[in-house]
């Protein structure tokens, strides 16, 4: 399957039931995020132990892009330790500017390289990336 198939596929089946949308119990971590010239919004809750984020989940309004990024976000950060999603999540954000970076995440964040070619959708798939790091900045220190 193409990778432009497979993000077609993917955008359009994790936009429409997220795997992971809702509110985590016993949070320790949340942060939102706002694009406001597309009307995405997110918010992600967290609930991290001894280092690692022990689970991830989101509500988030707005495109299928946004829906899907935040949703894979949650599966790809649960159980990850706090400097590895920290590190994942820079990655994220530089595959768009860099052809390299893509290469070093994990494949189902690779369907998003299509967007390459669609600058101004790239604001929609970082987004809860941006909210993720801004949700752990304090962990990380």
């Amino acid at each position: 399957m193409e990778v432009e198939d497979l993000y077609n596929s993917m955008i359009v089946s994790r936009s429409r039931a997220p795997e992971f949308s809702g509110v985590v119990a016993d949070e320790t971590n949340h942060a939102e995020g706002n694009n406001p010239l597309c009307g995405d919004r997110v918010r992600l809750t967290l609930r991290c132990e001894d280092g690692l984020i022990a689970e991830a989940a989101h509500q988030t309004r707005g495109c299928a892009i946004c829906i899907a990024s935040a949703d894979i976000l949650a599966e790809a950060v649960a159980g990850q330790a706090v400097r590895n999603a920290l590190q994942m999540a820079d990655q994220f954000v530089l595959m768009f500017e860099n052809e390299d970076a893509g290469g070093v995440l994990p494949g189902n964040l690779q369907i998003f390289l299509p967007l390459r070619q669609h600058r101004a959708r790239i604001r929609c798939a970082t987004l809860p990336w941006i909210a993720l790091k801004e949700a752990l900045a304090h962990d990380a220190e």
